[in-house]
């Protein structure tokens, strides 16, 4: 063939709009191996404020999982940004081993709150993302105990770097990168819908924290020299409430029951709070819930808004002091970056000065209302629960409990979709999906978001349920 030939040939051919050449690149050019790819049907996202994200063509996306909780204070919160374009123009970099106002008044700002609700003296040390705190508070709890083995909880997740793959309890995030030596022995999660002993929560006794008792009782459940006292494990990797588990909320009484247990043995309590802290929860910490001091609390997204993101381990001082952490036990280039740190020094002044510990409590019960009310209408919603603004909503078949992942998968691509029309115009909804069975919707809402807003996302939300449960066969 010629090349006049060609060029006629390939003229001839329809040419792409600008969003499937996008995808076309994107299909050829990004890795597969981030989470994009989870939706059969992508879109491509454009811009975004307050609640909503907007497509290329225009159309508004309510969004209820805000970058999974990393965007609890809005998008283009104008206060958070502004004090990310200060420091733009005052001082956008400089590498981590020098000092800089915003991240030591950051860390006082975190450290001091923590020392408040607590009683109990710490330090910060920062990192960039959620797993990398992870990593930090390992080498923490190994600097402080010497073990390598952690408990940590079925459904639980901590992160996809290797360390934090050891300790989150899905095999298919360790699959191909070999054995894990290190690997977590995991607990049951009181998952009292689901309980993994069969019982229910009104007559068990807590059967599942007396389960994990017993397993000191002796020398061959693998756990502890009865003669000596020493566990083989240094910590206990919990999230107060289970985030990718499905937003799981346990029993009040759970973790002090826990923590006794762990005091009795030396076993550290290592709180992971990423997805949880900054009020997602109604208090600044999820796990101040349940009335426990953890010894290491781990922070992240919602730090900054997820504007250029820092992360942070908080010890107690035993922990992390300069005698026993000195310099250059952890490092990280971008650690303490100065645009992170002006962003988080920002969010924390204006979580003191908002008022979400009574806020967000009182916009999650009226959430929770207008969800329950749609369960006692559909059977294919098996559970609806919620802490704060950390809300669950259980899709199943209709008998109210068997785990319906396809009308899941089925509702999230009507959704993102864009073609709901509930409020009168067209509109989408950003739904994340999380749960053991993958057949829970994970909702985490600006915490802004207003009655009205919760009115319209509940709307969309039961056309989208409506329209899944047609297509069924």
């Amino acid at each position: 063939m010629s090349r006049k030939e060609k060029i006629l040939k390939n003229s001839a051919k329809p040419k792409l709009t600008e969003f499937d050449e996008l995808l076309k690149l994107e299909s050829n050019y990004c890795s597969w191996g981030d989470t994009v790819h989870y939706s059969e049907k992508l879109n491509i996202f454009d811009s975004a404020e307050g609640v909503y994200l907007y497509d290329k063509k225009g159309t508004e996306y309510l969004d209820l999982q805000m970058w999974y909780s990393a965007v609890n204070f809005g998008y283009k919160n104008p206060r958070l940004n502004e004090a990310l374009k200060k420091q733009i123009d005052k001082l956008p970099q400089l590498a981590c081993q020098y000092l800089h106002e915003e991240k030591i008044k950051l860390a006082a700002k975190i450290a001091k709150r923590v020392e408040m609700t607590f009683e109990e003296k710490g330090r910060i040390h920062f990192n960039v993302g959620g797993a990398a705190a992870v990593e930090d508070s390992l080498k923490l709890v190994r600097s402080h105990t010497g073990k390598n083995l952690m408990f940590a909880f079925m459904g639980g997740y901590h992160g996809r770097t290797l360390g934090a793959s050891a300790i989150t309890s899905s095999y298919r995030y360790r699959e191909k990168f070999g054995h894990f030596s290190d690997r977590a022995m995991f607990i049951p999660y009181p998952y009292c819908f689901r309980c993994s002993y069969g019982k229910k929560r009104e007559f068990c006794d807590m059967y599942c924290i007396n389960q994990f008792e017993k397993l000191f009782e002796t020398e061959y459940h693998s756990v502890l020299n009865t003669k000596t006292g020493k566990c083989e494990f240094g910590a206990f990797y919990i999230e107060p409430v289970q985030g990718t588990g499905g937003y799981i909320i346990p029993p009040r009484e759970y973790f002090a029951k826990l923590k006794e247990i762990l005091d009795r043995y030396n076993i550290l309590l290592v709180d992971d709070e990423i997805q949880m802290g900054f009020f997602r929860t109604g208090k600044l910490w999820a796990i101040e819930h349940f009335g426990v001091v953890p010894d290491i609390m781990v922070l992240g997204k919602a730090l900054t808004n997820g504007l250029n993101p820092i992360s942070a381990i908080w010890a107690k001082e035993k922990l992390i002091s300069p005698k026993v952490f000195g310099p250059g036990s952890t490092h990280s280039t971008f650690s303490s970056n100065p645009l992170g740190t002006a962003a988080g020094l920002e969010t924390m002044k204006l979580i003191e000065e908002e008022g979400f510990a009574v806020k967000v409590p009182k916009k999650g019960e009226y959430f929770v209302s207008r969800l329950r009310q749609l369960r006692s209408r559909y059977p294919e919603i098996g559970d609806v629960d919620g802490l704060g603004l950390a809300l669950r909503v259980e899709i199943c078949r209709k008998d109210g409990y068997t785990p319906n992942k396809k009308l899941t998968d089925t509702i999230t691509d009507i959704g993102l979709s864009g073609n709901l029309s509930a409020g009168g115009k067209k509109r989408g909804l950003i739904l994340d999906v999380g749960g053991y069975h993958k057949n829970v919707f994970t909702l985490a809402p600006s915490l802004y978001i207003t009655e009205k807003e919760i009115d319209l996302a509940v709307d969309l939300f039961e056309e989208a349920l409506k329209k899944g449960i047609a297509a069924a066969p």
